[in-house]
C-alpha cells in the first residue's frame, strides 16, 4: 500500500466531508480503488465516513431537517438490498456507466439553473437511490447532492441532514457488506491507521465550513458532481 497516497486521499476527503456534508465517498472511493480491491475500498470508505458522521452529529443536530431525514431513511430501506444484489450479481461497469451519464446530465441541468420542488414522494425516491448506491458502489452522495442542489437547500441544512442520514446508511450498509461480501484484515487495519488523519480533516473541515458562503458552496457542489460523473464514465469505459 502506498501510505503517503492513502493518507493524502483520506485527509482531503475528510476535509471535504466535514466542510460540505458530502464528498468523502465521492472523492475517496475512486482513489482508494487504485490502492485496494473494490470490496476493501468500499468498506474502508464506509467505516471512515461513519466515524466522521458520528463525530459531527452533536455539532450539526440543530441543522437537521428531521422530517426529510425520516423519509430518506424509509426510502433507503428499499434501496439497500437492491444495491447489494447489484454488487454481487451485475457487471458493476455497466452500473457505473449508467450512473455517470445520469449524474452528468443532471449536473449540467443544475448549472443551467434547472430546479425542482421538494416533496415527500421525491424524498422517499432519493433515499432509495442513495441506499442502493451505498451498498453497490459505496457512493450515497450523488442523489442527495443533486436533489438538494436542485431545491436550492441552504448549506447548513444540506450538511446537517446529509451527515445524519449517512450515520444510518453507512452503519446498515457496512453490516450488509460484511455479511454478504465478507471483509478482510486490510479493511480494519487500514481504517485504524487512517483515524488520526480523519481527526485532522475534521478540524480543518470545520474551519473551512465557516468560511464558505452559499455561492462558493454551490460551485463546490458542481465541481464534485462533475468529477464523480466523469470518473465513473471513464472507469466504466476503461
Amino acid at each position: 500500500m502506498d501510505t503517503v497516497l492513502f493518507f493524502a486521499i483520506i485527509l482531503v476527503a475528510s476535509i471535504l466531508q466535514t466542510s460540505t456534508g458530502f464528498g468523502f465517498s465521492i472523492l475517496a472511493t475512486p482513489f482508494l480503488l487504485l490502492i485496494f480491491e473494490p470490496m476493501e475500498a468500499i468498506q474502508i470508505n464506509l467505516l471512515l465516513s461513519l466515524v466522521i458522521s458520528g463525530a459531527l452529529i452533536t455539532k450539526i443536530i440543530k441543522d437537521i431537517d428531521f422530517d426529510v431525514l425520516k423519509r430518506f431513511i424509509l426510502g433507503s430501506v428499499t434501496g439497500l438490498p437492491i444495491g447489494i444484489i447489484v454488487f454481487l450479481l451485475i457487471d458493476i461497469n455497466n452500473i457505473k456507466l449508467g450512473i455517470s451519464l445520469i449524474i452528468l446530465v443532471l449536473t449540467i441541468m443544475l448549472i443551467l439553473r434547472f430546479r425542482i420542488k421538494q416533496n415527500k414522494k421525491r424524498d422517499l425516491i432519493v433515499g432509495g437511490l442513495s441506499g442502493s448506491l451505498t451498498t453497490s458502489i459505496g457512493m450515497p452522495g450523488p442523489p442527495l447532492l443533486l436533489y438538494f442542489s436542485g431545491t436550492d437547500t441552504q448549506k447548513e441544512k444540506l450538511r446537517g441532514t446529509t451527515l445524519a442520514f449517512y450515520l444510518f446508511i453507512y452503519s446498515v450498509s457496512l453490516i450488509i457488506q460484511v455479511i454478504f461480501a465478507g471483509t478482510s484484515k486490510t479493511v480494519w487495519i487500514s481504517s485504524g491507521i487512517a483515524l488520526p488523519i480523519v481527526l485532522i480533516g475534521l478540524y480543518l473541515g470545520q474551519l473551512l465550513f465557516k468560511r464558505i458562503n452559499q455561492k462558493l458552496f454551490r460551485i463546490f457542489t458542481y465541481v464534485i458532481l462533475l468529477f464523480t460523473g466523469l470518473y465513473l464514465l471513464f472507469e466504466s469505459l476503461g
